[in-house]
């Protein structure tokens, strides 16, 4: 990364007012121009991160959100140049994570398997799809840099930010507000929201389309929440973690030979026909199985998880996600297994439990995210300010009720002939399991009629399946694969 030169510079101090309430400058920016090599293409770009104000139908400013876009200077027509809006997710997450170890133009230093080494902080990325869009990254109120108007006390509309359609609604509008600011509405246009960002850009879609009149080329679920799927009948959601128990302990080598010699794809394609066509009926039926068909049951289990029988039994058949992170190498190396990316490894203080006592996987992304994203934000890109960088913010209680955006999203396809989705999972997630996302998908589309505009991506690594070296070439190269070939599609839209 070699910086050309800069111009403007903002130093956001953070002010007072007579009654003691906090405020600070809603719409600032500095900007700096770069360049870079990415996908073995030199690109010149504008770096640009400032603050955009969030207006309530008065026009009164209520919330400012953070934001950082990167821009082609090489690329004078706005219309042929794709432009990637994204999110992560929480609910209370800033975009720090794609952004400075996924699709970014710097790269966070992490060793090949994405642990944390020091010196802690960044460089370039040499798998960034700057070469093929530019891109937004935005932190929602209270993450990052962003915060309400004014950011304490009872005047706070908290209510027009923390929940999931209040979210998406004054998301539409800011985005809406930043594409005209930035002559943006001839671009062909995507949305990539990790996690809970899944749910957020599948609600995005549809609001900018039925709200702001904004069609989009893409969306891109990564690692995607779906809340439909965590509060459905504990039959089918507790079933559908079983295949992800079957990655895992195949990762730790905790299977039966003749399962652990198998590729994983293989031995996941067993683990997923068991659990459709057998553990769901059961796990359903559990309280009038004869006790020979628990029993079978419990070996097949054990067969696809490596927790021991007895433990099955036990539990009814019912394996929660808590306790075989506790249990899986609990009787091996006296660990627990991560949450979010189970090939990492946690110690507790006894091994007696029924859950860890920490995400060991978080506390590691912590470790090298959090000074790597405060000294790229106020050294690399100048913007100074005295606020703190919310990794996580205050967005509590979250409102979760009447959620459709899965719907939303299968909605805003069927009206949008050019719009397509892509997936893209890590075996090793426990958060929200890769064949959680199958669900989704099937789910999203019923009638097979889309499928021909679903992708499905998966990857030997976890949540952040972008941290291991060897998935973030793969998984940019699948994202820039996707762009370019729905940049322009062919012919009219219509069916």
């Amino acid at each position: 990364m070699r910086k050309l030169f800069t111009f403007s510079f903002l130093f956001m101090a953070v002010l007072f007012d007579a009654n003691g309430q906090i405020h600070f400058p809603t719409d600032t920016t500095i900007v700096k121009n770069l360049s870079g090599t990415f996908n073995g293409k030199k690109v010149n770009y504008k770096a640009t991160t400032g603050m955009q104000p969030v207006f309530d139908k008065d026009g009164s400013v209520i919330a400012s959100l953070h934001y950082t876009y990167y821009q082609s200077t090489d690329h004078k027509d706005m219309a042929t140049r794709p432009l990637l809006i994204s999110f992560n997710g929480g609910p209370g997450s800033a975009s720090v994570w794609m952004h400075i170890a996924y699709t970014g133009p710097v790269l966070l230093k992490v060793d090949d398997e994405g642990f944390p080494i020091q010196p802690y902080g960044i460089k370039e990325n040499p798998h960034s799809v700057l070469d093929v869009a530019d891109i937004l990254y935005v932190n929602p109120v209270n993450t990052g840099f962003s915060r309400t108007v004014p950011m304490t006390g009872d005047a706070v509309k908290r209510d027009k930010f923390f929940g999931i359609n209040a979210d998406i609604t004054y998301l539409a509008s800011w985005v809406q507000t930043f594409v005209s600011r930035n002559n943006r509405w001839l671009s062909p246009k995507y949305l990539i929201g990790e996690s809970y960002g899944g749910t957020r850009v599948s609600g995005l879609a549809h609001k900018l389309q039925s709200v702001h009149w904004m069609y989009l080329n893409g969306v891109i679920l990564v690692s995607p929440a779906d809340y439909k799927f965590f509060e459905s009948d504990t039959p089918i959601a507790e079933a559908l973690n079983l295949p992800y128990f079957t990655a895992t302990a195949w990762y730790h080598k905790k299977l039966s030979p003749a399962l652990q010699n198998l590729p994983l794809v293989d031995a996941l394609k067993k683990s997923e026909a068991f659990t459709l066509n057998h553990y769901m009926t059961a796990i359903t039926l559990v309280g009038s199985l004869k006790a020979n068909e628990r029993n079978q049951i419990a070996d097949s289990v054990a067969y696809y998880t490596g927790i021991d029988k007895t433990e099955i039994l036990q539990a009814n058949l019912l394996i929660t996600k808590n306790h075989f992170w506790k249990s899986l190498l609990r009787n091996d190396k006296g660990l627990t297994v991560g949450r979010l990316d189970s090939r990492y490894l946690g110690l507790d203080k006894q091994d007696w439990g029924t859950a860890p006592d920490h995400n060991a996987e978080l506390i590691a992304w912590l470790h090298s995210f959090t000074p790597a994203i405060n000294h790229y934000m106020r050294e690399v890109l100048g913007f100074k300010t005295e606020l703190q960088y919310n990794m996580f913010g205050d967005v509590h209680p979250w409102d979760r009720t009447n959620n459709n955006t899965r719907d939303q999203l299968r909605q805003a396809m069927a009206e949008n002939p050019f719009l397509h989705v892509m997936f893209q999972v890590g075996y090793y997630d426990g958060g929200t399991t890769y064949f959680s996302s199958k669900y989704t998908a099937w789910q999203m589309d019923p009638s097979g009629k889309l499928s021909e505009r679903i992708r499905f991506k998966a990857y030997e690594s976890g949540h952040m399946m972008y941290l291991r070296k060897e998935d973030l070439k793969s998984s940019n190269e699948h994202l820039r694969e996707f762009i370019e070939q729905t940049k322009t599609p062919a012919g009219s839209a219509k069916y």
